[in-house]
């Protein structure tokens, strides 16, 4: 029997978790920014929704480089 791959034994890669990213993918007419945030890996992802405000603090707070430029 073989054992499966995990996490552990993976390939090393270049994973650096203090870089963060974002793209805007819309800013809605309820003025909330749909956008996409990933750590370490730009192409690993969740997509979020904030206000205006509180997305300009977020990316401010995570130094996030913004993708959508």
């Amino acid at each position: 029997m073989t054992a499966s791959p995990s996490l552990d034994t993976a390939p090393d890669t270049d994973l650096d978790t203090r870089k963060k990213y974002v793209r805007v993918l819309e800013h809605r007419a309820d003025g909330l920014v749909f956008f996409e945030f990933a750590i370490g890996w730009p192409e690993l992802l969740v997509e979020l929704l904030l206000p205006e405000a509180a997305f300009a603090e977020f990316c401010a707070t995570h130094r996030a480089i913004r993708l959508d430029h």
